[in-house]
């Protein structure tokens, strides 16, 4: 008396069964990359123009970069600067 049997009636329909792992793994990976979308489209409204934004961003970063001669940084030695002449 008070023992739960699967052989009890309807026990055998109340078992859930556990999905394959590998189904597990990518509904996870799903919800993770709708998770990440929609957290990284929050707060905007247009996407599209914020993602055409970003482009033409880098696009003038590199530009820039390409302008630059020798291909370093943006920093030069000044001639005359007082540093040269200090002790």
């Amino acid at each position: 008396m008070g023992q739960c049997l699967p052989c009890m009636g309807g026990a055998v329909k109340d078992v859930v069964e556990t999905p394959d792992p590998e189904i597990k793994r990518r509904q996870l990976a799903e919800a993770a990359e709708k998770r990440q979308m929609e957290a990284s489209s929050r707060g905007i409204k247009n996407a599209y123009a914020v993602e055409q934004k970003k482009k033409k961003q880098e696009e003038i970063e590199k530009r820039i970069a390409a302008s630059r001669p020798g291909g370093e940084g943006g920093l030069r030695k000044q001639p005359g600067n007082c540093l040269d002449s200090c002790p």
